[in-house]
């Protein structure tokens, strides 16, 4: 039987289908709630169960409940929820685009940089920060961050670490050549540049999480931004920060932007800041009230450092805004 799910304080209502997640049944219904990965690990849908039942995997729970991730849970009744946030989606913002390949280089060995563009008469509205979905012959799919601003709506670039034994990453993009043709969709996450907020602003990245942060810088940039921002950019060795030479070179066309890099397992001739990326920022700024954070990369990372933030510097949840890079598809894989 289809359930009814109701948002608690409004007369927002919709109908979802027997086994559907409530993130999916609020999307088919033209609503947007908070979310990222989609896998239940980044903890960004969140919400409340105020009454009724919902059920993940094996386990059952009734309302009043809180903390309930809404990717996950299907409903097993008519229930009521209150996630952080709901808004009306713009049904019209999501495209699927043929996309054709214009350029593929390598800063390093174990990272591509692939440059994707439009058909001539498409553009693709896109917040910074945001992902898309890559479509594989056979139906199975891989997300991807996108490294460009949204005013550069005529294409993607998407930075894609090699994975051994990683279907796209190994598979897929060893055999693009110039002018091959990829089926994306976008956009899709909640994890995007809050251009509205005055509040000063963390960039917390490891590996390629740094493709959305740069998305979210350069657009910052053209938005002519006066906010103070803190890139940090973590990996083991100096040469996992692939592309360290373009945060150096924002910095000399923005002064309200610092970036800090920082290596756990140090070079001999490294001279920068050391050990876990998000430590590095509790050493810098030890109170976090007031702060926003984007951060991006390694689950653990993002796990520790939303704990940590809230925990000793005062981060509000509500200004931690988080994308790990979880498997995608349906066929288990590493993101790539």
């Amino acid at each position: 039987m289809t359930f009814k799910i109701a948002i608690e304080a409004s007369d927002i209502e919709f109908p979802c289908e027997p086994g559907e997640t409530i993130l999916d049944a609020a999307e088919r219904a033209g609503y947007s709630l908070p979310y990222s990965c989609r896998k239940g690990v980044c903890a960004t849908c969140e919400g409340g169960l105020r009454d009724g039942e919902v059920v993940l995997g094996s386990k059952a729970f009734a309302g009043p409940s809180g903390e309930l991730l809404f990717c996950q849970v299907r409903p097993r009744s008519d229930i009521v929820i209150r996630p952080k946030r709901i808004q009306r989606r713009d049904l019209d913002a999501r495209k699927i685009v043929a996309a054709k390949v214009y350029r593929i280089t390598r800063p390093v060995d174990d990272v591509a940089v692939l440059q994707l563009r439009f058909p001539a008469s498409v553009r693709v509205k896109f917040r910074a920060g945001q992902y898309l979905r890559i479509k594989l012959p056979d139906g199975d799919t891989r997300n991807f961050s996108m490294a460009n601003p949204p005013h550069e709506s005529d294409g993607v670039q998407l930075h894609i670490r090699h994975v051994p034994g990683g279907r796209f990453s190994e598979g897929v993009l060893a055999g693009l050549t110039q002018g091959a043709a990829l089926e994306v969709e976008l956009p899709f996450g909640d994890f995007h540049l809050r251009p509205e907020s005055e509040k000063p602003i963390v960039g917390l990245a490891t590996g390629t999480g740094f493709a959305p942060l740069k998305s979210i810088v350069e657009d910052l940039i053209k938005r002519g931004n006066k906010r103070t921002m803190r890139l940090y950019w973590g990996g083991r060795r100096q040469r996992d920060l692939y592309l360290a030479d373009l945060p150096q070179k924002w910095t000399t066309r923005a002064d309200w932007l610092t970036f800090i890099p920082v290596l756990s397992e140090p070079d001999p001739d490294w001279s920068g800041a050391t050990g876990l990326v998000h430590h590095a920022v509790l050493r810098d700024l030890p109170d976090l009230s007031g702060w926003e954070v984007y951060a991006c990369g390694n689950p653990l990372m993002i796990r520790h450092a939303r704990r940590d933030f809230k925990a000793t510097a005062g981060l509000a949840d509500s200004d931690f805004f988080a994308d790990p890079f979880v498997p995608s598809g349906s066929v288990p894989a590493l993101s790539g």
